[in-house]
């Protein structure tokens, strides 16, 4: 019989984390689809599982000169409803979520499930997004890039789980997520993107790209755009072609029920060069 665990403190949650192994439950949207049963029958949950959502010590978004923190459990909504929060992470989950997923769904849990088509993670990835790393004995800091491994692979022990999302602050002159997908926030993405850049008298100061469900990690390469910093915009959209040929060889998306290589590979090349043509 499956066992179900509902602390009431931070320390609590740990201390049984630290005991045996459980199933870390936040919103748990992303569970109810990964174990679903009948309509009239309970979710079909494998493993013992421990809810955290209600934890107040992970919840709440606060910040200081250099960083903005959200709590790993702070519901979808709240950040968007909360003026700390970064404005392309805003755009990000107004369209990643249905208003009823954006009331029960997480940060933590959207890191936590590491598909490749989870819309906050490509944001994430952009803004060079840490987390905070909790057991009973240790807290570690670790960078959202390295936390993912692989399709649903974190760098995770049975006994931590995930506290906080730490978000360097930074302004834009621009930044832009695109969502591709049937519903757009009722359906899974076919693809997404985001795009951020700063621009001082013209010349490129910092330069971004990131693309979700077109390999098995969200995509971004740090050594392609530090090549365009401090040039033109004006050599920036001579150079679009090459730019999006650089990008090409690491778009490696795959056919699924939701759609096909091809088009997930030729859209994600195109919102690129859209981004760019229209700086």
């Amino acid at each position: 019989m499956v066992k179900a665990i509902i602390p009431n403190s931070l320390n609590e949650a740990l201390e049984h984390l630290n005991s045996q192994k459980f199933r870390i439950v936040a919103g748990g949207t992303d569970m109810l689809i990964q174990h679903h049963n009948l309509s009239t029958l309970p979710i079909n949950y494998r493993d013992d599982v421990i809810y955290i959502a209600s934890l107040e010590e992970l919840q709440g978004i606060t910040e200081d000169e250099q960083n903005i923190f959200i709590g790993s459990c702070e519901p979808l909504e709240a950040i968007l409803e909360n003026q700390k929060s970064p404005k392309i992470l805003k755009e990000t989950i107004l369209e990643m979520a249905s208003p009823a997923i954006r009331h029960t769904g997480t940060l933590g849990g959207n890191i936590g499930n590491a598909s490749p088509a989870g819309d906050s993670l490509v944001t994430l990835y952009l803004l060079d997004a840490k987390l905070e790393i909790k057991s009973l004995s240790n807290t570690r800091i670790v960078n959202l890039i390295d936390f993912i491994k692989g399709v649903r692979k974190i760098d995770l022990q049975d006994n931590e789980l995930i506290s906080k999302i730490i978000i360097p602050k930074v302004n834009f002159t621009k930044a832009y997520f695109k969502k591709v997908g049937p519903r757009l926030s009722d359906a899974i993405s076919k693809l997404s993107f985001t795009g951020a850049i700063t621009i001082e008298n013209d010349i490129i100061k910092d330069f971004r790209f990131a693309f979700g469900a077109v390999n098995i990690t969200v995509v971004r390469i740090k050594e392609i755009e530090e090549e365009y910093v401090d040039k033109s915009i004006s050599f920036l959209k001579t150079n679009i072609d090459s730019i999006s040929e650089k990008y090409s060889q690491y778009i490696r998306p795959i056919d699924d029920q939701r759609s096909n290589k091809e088009y997930r590979k030729q859209v994600s090349l195109n919102l690129l060069k859209d981004f760019i043509e229209k700086l």
